[in-house]
């Protein structure tokens, strides 16, 4: 993730931008909506835009012209729902790429389509099927911001392999080594933000049920939570 500035050809850094837009178009209806319609959840879309920001930012060299880090996609995704987190996720992106020099503004379309669009749908995806099947909600986050973190990182090894295929053994052979690098350093990683996700829930669940219980991640009177929205 986080692929660096002009690393990608033109072509291909267009093509992600293109794929992108519609979903982030979609995310700022839905977020203005939101805001609109529920102007006390501010300050809880706010905390979920801080969450990715911090944990994005803590990058790790893990491939030439990328770096591994978590994602915290997955916490703005299951409160909001995956159209929001498009546009927070794309504010932080365009952010670091500015400020920090993480991404950059050429790469800013493949980085959103792979940590704001696919990781956020991926991992929400997840949550929903498991709280359906009775699930319990601090599993559901878990697994759902495990998805979210580790979903992004194979999008962006698909990105790299298609824009670098291997000589001998062209996208397929660079698919299994961008994604098998990779791995070594996003699967603990995933693993840890979805601990640090579920710490997170459980600290709003106290402190913020109310709103929780209006975005339908809590239900309102029950003991134990048996379904979300």
């Amino acid at each position: 993730m986080h692929i660096a500035e002009g690393y990608l050809p033109p072509l291909h850094a267009a093509a992600w931008s293109v794929a992108a837009a519609p979903f982030v178009v979609h995310g700022v209806r839905a977020l203005t909506r939101e805001v609109k319609d529920h102007p006390e959840s501010t300050l809880l879309l706010g905390a979920s835009g801080a969450f990715t920001f911090v944990l994005s930012a803590l990058k790790i060299p893990s491939v030439t012209g990328s770096c591994s880090h978590p994602t915290g996609t997955g916490l703005g995704a299951i409160l909001f729902r995956p159209p929001v987190m498009a546009v927070l996720g794309t504010i932080t992106l365009l952010f670091q790429a500015l400020l920090l020099a993480h991404g950059g503004l050429t790469t800013l379309g493949a980085n959103v389509f792979s940590m704001a669009v696919v990781g956020p749908w991926a991992g929400y995806g997840v949550y929903r099927l498991l709280r359906r099947s009775g699930v319990p909600l601090m599993v559901a986050v878990f697994f759902g911001a495990f998805v979210a973190d580790l979903s992004t990182y194979c999008v962006t090894s698909v990105q790299l392999a298609l824009a670098f295929p291997d000589p001998s053994s062209g996208v397929a052979g660079a698919l299994a080594k961008f994604g098998g690098i990779f791995a070594f350093t996003q699967i603990p990683l995933a693993v840890s933000e979805g601990l640090l996700t579920v710490l997170v829930m459980r600290l709003l669940s106290q402190s913020s049920k109310g709103d929780l219980a209006r975005l339908g991640v809590l239900v309102p009177g029950a003991k134990k939570e048996a379904v979300a929205r």
